[in-house]
């Protein structure tokens, strides 16, 4: 199959995907979410384990930024063919230290206002990840044209949510978009068209890792009883999130230019 033909099916798709967020039910935010496991509190920390173990990302997006900085500053550096590829793992990185921040926040207090700055930065930050793997291997143009609308549709999928909420009549559909179609986008574009740079396969690494994220925090409560409270599922799941975010650094290090396509 030729590769217009990839594109116009990954484009159709897309359309149809948003037009099923438009006219199916609306997903709700499920009534216990804000319930996690570990409610325990420490040294005057309210969910002390949910709170902390959100500095994992601040600390895989600081690694990322101070990389990226390193980058900027060495004109014989071989990460990026083009220095404006670098832009949306700007965007990314900064929106995963900033996870850190909106996460605590959240997990302070957890209720729907909160989460909403937990939200932010998180669909923010695939939506980065998306580009820069259009940019990678379809096109740098369309790859950088669409960073900024899909940093536009990512926070519009967060505030329809919250608005819909406050009036209830919660509706996830548009965030479920942004972020799970976003990382199948991701996994499908990987998997179509080639990457220009060594070590291409480690997106799919970091899309397992936050798999076994997202899994950890589906079985929050079971993970705290099996591990008898020594940590829950959420907690895990931070951290398993945060090492997903530094394995990008860690392919963005190794990697070289293999093929110039432009």
């Amino acid at each position: 199959m030729k590769p217009n033909y990839h594109l116009w099916l990954l484009a159709g798709t897309s359309i149809l995907v948003v037009i099923a967020a438009m006219i199916l039910p609306p997903v709700a935010q499920p009534a216990g979410y804000h319930h996690f496991a570990d409610q325990r509190s420490f040294f005057g920390i309210p969910n002390f384990n949910d709170v902390t173990s959100n500095l994992a990302f601040l600390l895989s997006g600081g690694a990322g930024l101070v990389f990226l900085w390193r980058v900027h500053r060495n004109p014989a550096q071989t990460t990026f063919q083009d220095r404006k590829e670098s832009w949306p793992y700007w965007v990314l990185f900064l929106n995963i230290a900033a996870v850190a921040f909106g996460s605590i926040y959240y997990h302070w207090t957890p209720d729907i206002d909160h989460l909403l700055w937990d939200r932010l930065p998180i669909v923010i930050a695939i939506a980065a990840l998306l580009s820069a793997t259009v940019a990678d291997r379809i096109s740098l143009t369309a790859g950088l044209w669409l960073l900024p609308l899909l940093m536009v549709l990512a926070v519009f999928s967060v505030l329809y949510w919250y608005w819909t909420e406050l009036h209830g009549r919660g509706n996830l559909n548009f965030y479920i978009v942004m972020q799970f179609y976003s990382i199948l986008l991701i996994i499908w574009i990987s998997a179509l068209f080639p990457s220009r740079y060594s070590h291409g396969n480690g997106v799919f690494q970091v899309i397992a890792w936050y798999a076994l994220a997202k899994a950890a925090e589906i079985l929050d409560e079971r993970i705290f009883t099996w591990t008898d409270d020594w940590i829950s599922g959420h907690t895990l799941k931070h951290l398993i999130a945060a090492f997903a975010a530094y394995w990008i650094v860690r392919v963005l290090r190794k990697r070289v230019l293999v093929t110039p396509k432009f």
